[in-house]
């Protein structure tokens, strides 16, 4: 009976403590990340937001070497804009956590999670101004060749789209999208000189850097009117801050068919020097 007795006994304790372990591991701080990314444009800026289960205090831990308060109150959401700039980090995607302290003082720590640094030019002291050139150059001087075909005849194009309005997406390479503008010119042709508008859609499969589908009005300002559909695929990078694309467009004017075209063109893309929103 006594080791009947003994051995309920001991059944009871360890039930007692596995309840109150649970309970413990149930009581922890439960931390939920809503958005982290640094936008493209410098500074380079730490777009953070989570919330926890209950109000806690919160840190953030970056690079496993960097510490930086986010909520200093109690508080179950949390959002912080923090610079990194003046920094070293290991790589361009370090590692963070998030520790979330409530009001009793236990702490709760969160998932490791990647960030990605974006793209960036490279620039040292003695060629700022050269490097800044060259890239202005390319964003909004250097034209891209392209193949045009109308009623059986072939033409050579000279084009430039320039992103105005970029949208900001979770991606660290590209945006969401942008409306640009664009001036082509086709040699030899009886309409030589387009001008268009137009907005161009970003997804990133994983077999190319990118693929855009794009719409777009197009005239000459003399009667030459109408609108355009394209598919551009981001190919290669080139100086880690630019995509090389290849580009196939339909130009149609309705009233008109037999003046529709066809573009086919190579081109380098960037929109660094847009407004992003």
């Amino acid at each position: 009976m006594k080791k009947i007795l003994l051995l309920l006994f001991i059944t009871l304790i360890i039930k007692e403590n596995f309840a109150v372990t649970v309970v413990a591991e149930s009581d922890s701080a439960e931390i939920y990340l809503l958005d982290s990314y640094i936008a493209p444009e410098k500074p380079a800026i730490f777009h953070l937001s989570f919330v926890t289960s209950e109000p806690c205090k919160s840190i953030l831990y970056l690079d496993d070497k960097y510490e930086f308060a986010v909520s200093d109150t109690l508080t179950d959401s949390h959002e912080k804009e923090i610079d990194l700039s003046g920094h070293k980090y290991s790589s361009n995607s370090v590692p963070f956590y998030i520790v979330a302290i409530d009001s009793a003082g236990k702490k709760s720590k969160s998932d490791i999670f990647e960030l990605d640094f974006p793209k960036k030019i490279k620039m040292q002291k003695e060629s700022n101004f050269l490097l800044l050139g060259v890239f202005f150059a390319a964003q909004f001087l250097v034209p891209t060749p392209a193949y045009v075909r109308t009623n059986g005849v072939n033409y050579f194009e000279l084009t430039k789209d320039i992103p105005l309005l970029s949208f900001r997406s979770s991606s660290i390479d590209y945006p969401s999208g942008y409306f640009g503008i664009e001036y082509s010119h086709i040699f030899n042709a009886d309409e030589s000189n387009i001008f268009r508008v137009g907005y161009k859609h970003f997804f990133e499969p994983l077999m190319f850097k990118y693929v855009s589908p794009g719409i777009g009005l197009f005239t000459n300002f003399s009667g030459f009117t109408g609108y355009s559909l394209e598919l551009s695929v981001g190919m290669f990078d080139l100086l880690n801050t630019f995509t090389v694309y290849s580009r196939y467009r339909f130009n149609s004017q309705p009233s008109f068919p037999e003046r529709n075209f066809h573009e086919i063109s190579i081109g380098v893309f960037s929109n660094y020097f847009s407004f992003h929103f």
